[in-house]
């Protein structure tokens, strides 16, 4: 009996020494596969030297259709990455993969969802490599690009975003738009049904908040996907500050051509909860039966359509995200913080050349992918007096001095 136990312990050890032969890149000698010739001629014939740097390099459209960046923003934020992810020459590594090589695999895994094998026959970088790449860099991505481009929203001047919603979107004291979706990943090792969701896969939800202009204002991400929905709103950050008044919404402020004097408002759909700075629609029985409630309910669809458009906008230019996101979950909440971020560049610089449009130029024969960016299911929870207030309030206006030609069409 005792013979017996100690075999099944080898066999255990065996398969153990393994799992960590795939998985770790440098181990002892005794236990280091041979490298593959296809990964010593990396330099000669990889992607990064063959393609980028001897073709893309000299082709502004190529190389954006490659990477979603243009040349003057990939060296930008390999800038402000390059120190951290340099690594200094060794004996066993005497020419170790240089950061901007790095940022190239991570962006076009961004940009493509390839599978790590498939980026290791291309790039000449083994796939458990890659893998190790990718993790370290949207670590460091998300270190220097979320200051930057999703910083704090105590330094965002929300009166400017209650303006642009106005101007574009004929929504009057609105300052964002609220969404949450769940992004589909393969199950993670030894987690049970906690990313379970009510959709039956697996997933992380992201919360996120969109400013008129379709860039990511506030974002929360890392709830499990078998969490109820307006649970999550409640515990994040974001929730907590509005529920206990520190969000910072600029004050009430009189309406248009209106003697009515109302809150700033954040606009969402059923899943979140009625709040004096939270509008949702009213229920479809009640808006069927109720013209003035039925206006009021596109008026709002409009401007909260914003963040239908941006998770759109985000899933097409990084397709990464048209299929279950096949990483460790911690890896996978960096992906999407980055993604956001990128993002967000992506629509200043849009936004830049191209002054008040607001429409990001696409493949017009491709349309908007979000199979794999689901909602969150509806029902916000209990709801707040005062709300049903100002909700009132916004409906008389949407219905009389604030109305427009159009809506009754709708």
């Amino acid at each position: 009996m005792e013979q017996v136990i100690i075999n099944n312990n080898k066999i255990i050890i065996h398969l153990l020494e393994e799992e960590e032969e795939e998985e770790i890149m440098y181990t002892s000698n005794a236990y280091r596969k041979p490298i593959s010739n296809l990964f010593k001629t990396r330099e000669k014939e990889g992607f990064f030297k063959v393609l980028i740097n001897s073709h893309l390099r000299e082709n502004k459209n190529k190389f954006r259709e490659f990477f979603r960046l243009n040349y003057d923003q990939f060296h930008f934020i390999l800038a402000l990455i390059k120190d951290d992810l340099t690594l200094p020459a060794s004996n066993r590594i005497k020419n170790p993969i240089s950061p901007d090589e790095k940022l190239a695999v991570t962006l076009r895994y961004l940009a493509t969802g390839e599978s790590f094998r498939s980026l290791s026959f291309a790039f000449r970088i083994s796939h458990s490599y890659i893998s190790v790449i990718v993790k370290d860099t949207l670590s460091t991505l998300k270190k220097h690009l979320m200051p930057i481009f999703l910083p704090d929203i105590s330094t965002i001047d929300l009166n400017k975003k209650a303006s642009e919603f106005w101007t574009k979107w004929n929504f009057p004291n609105c300052v964002l738009a609220i969404d949450g979706k769940h992004v589909r990943i393969r199950c993670p090792e030894k987690t049970g049904s906690l990313f379970f969701n009510y959709k039956d896969y697996f997933s992380i939800v992201m919360l996120a908040m969109v400013d008129a202009n379709y860039k990511f204002i506030v974002i929360d991400v890392g709830s499990f996907g078998r969490e109820g929905d307006s649970g999550i709103f409640l515990k994040s950050a974001v929730g907590q500050q509005i529920l206990d008044g520190s969000f910072g919404f600029p004050d009430k402020k009189q309406l248009p051509g209106s003697d009515k004097v109302l809150p700033h408002v954040i606009v969402g759909d059923e899943a979140f909860r009625l709040h004096p700075n939270i509008m949702k629609p009213y229920t479809r029985q009640s808006a069927r039966h109720d013209k003035s409630k039925a206006v009021f309910n596109y008026r709002l669809s409009r401007a909260r359509r914003v963040t239908e458009n941006a998770f759109g906008l985000l899933s097409q230019v990084f397709r990464v995200f048209y299929q279950p996101i096949n990483i460790d979950p911690m890896t996978c909440d960096d992906l999407i913080v980055v993604a956001c971020c990128l993002h967000n560049l992506l629509r200043e610089a849009y936004l830049e050349e191209n002054g008040q449009a607001f429409f990001e130029e696409r493949d017009s024969s491709t349309t908007l992918q979000t199979n794999n960016l689901i909602p969150i299911t509806r029902g916000g929870g209990f709801t707040n007096a005062e709300g049903f207030l100002v909700r009132d309030s916004f409906k008389d206006f949407f219905n009389n001095e604030g109305s427009v030609s159009w809506q009754e069409d709708k």
